[in-house]
């Protein structure tokens, strides 16, 4: 690693532990559950937020084996927006850390089990209806890993409770490997993953982790044309580069789109040399919250 690079890791590490400190002092992370068929299933928010009646609503949904405590600063930057924003952020928590998600080879519990995931996000909505009075048509969901495999549920199992979802290093799973019925509905879906990533491997294969056996996925670009193709797109999506905010490393980020007054905009966004991690070159939940405000305003 060249020298010059040391500065910059320093005040990105400085800045990520500025914006931890912002979340756990400022914020006040409140636990609560729901009794959904038999079993409490939990989830966190910060209950010192203002919103408005109206706002919008945003599950944002830990990985494979997390939990959302200790995920929740990795959406500091948006948090600390949510009021101004007029946003409810939610960290729904997986049944011991899963999520029932649409992989059939998967060993997890939740899985094993089949808990009722889509219960559990209609409950949690009328929670939030009811205490908050939010915007019922202004629900989205976003996650990274196994987090981004349930937005893709959401998206195929209740699309018309979920407006839009962003999904963060996940691929879909193959056909052999899913466990869900469609509903075959369009939504605008965002997806962002990395060309290195070993775990959610970009040109599809294998999920490879510990602890549980979850099958195999499709490739990035199969994932990305699934959704463009139920959006009723063809031919090639519009290229560009997003903005390079840390120049010092060998990552870039390619962004495809496909847009088009009338139709939900499907966006992909493909980062060179990234792995199954978060970025320094962007904000991702900023980004996915970007890309949510573009589909109210159509």
């Amino acid at each position: 690693m060249h020298l010059a690079t040391f500065p910059n890791m320093f005040k990105h590490i400085l800045s990520t532990l500025f914006f931890i400190s912002c979340l756990s002092v400022k914020a006040q992370l409140t636990s609560d559950s729901l009794l959904i068929e038999g079993r409490h299933r939990v989830f966190v928010y910060d209950k010192s937020v203002k919103e408005k009646p109206g706002a919008s609503l945003v599950f944002v949904m830990h990985g494979s084996g997390g939990e959302p405590i200790g995920f929740a600063p990795r959406a500091a930057k948006l948090q600390a927006k949510a009021e101004a924003e007029n946003l409810v952020l939610v960290y729904p928590a997986g049944y011991k850390r899963y999520w029932n998600e649409c992989r059939k080879a998967s060993t997890a519990v939740a899985n094993t089990e089949n808990l009722n995931e889509e219960a559990f996000f209609s409950a949690m909505i009328d929670f939030f209806s009811n205490k908050y009075k939010i915007n019922k048509a202004h629900v989205f969901a976003t996650g990274f890993s196994g987090g981004g495999h349930m937005s893709y549920k959401l998206a195929l199992t209740m699309p018309g409770k979920i407006k839009a979802i962003s999904a963060i290093v996940a691929n879909m799973p193959t056909e052999e490997n899913m466990d869900c019925t469609p509903m075959n509905v369009a939504l605008p879906v965002m997806i962002t993953n990395g060309t290195a990533d070993a775990t959610n491997p970009y040109d599809g294969g294998e999920v490879k982790t510990s602890g549980v056996t979850l099958g195999t996925v499709r490739a990035t670009d199969q994932s990305f044309q699934y959704w463009a193709k139920l959006d009723g797109y063809s031919g090639k999506p519009a290229k560009s580069m997003m903005p390079d905010a840390d120049p010092n490393n060998d990552i870039t980020i390619e962004k495809y789109t496909y847009q088009k007054k009338g139709k939900p905009e499907v966006t992909l966004l493909k980062v060179i040399n990234g792995k199954h991690e978060f970025l320094t070159d962007m904000d991702v939940f900023e980004e996915t919250w970007e890309f949510f405000k573009r589909q109210i305003k159509k």
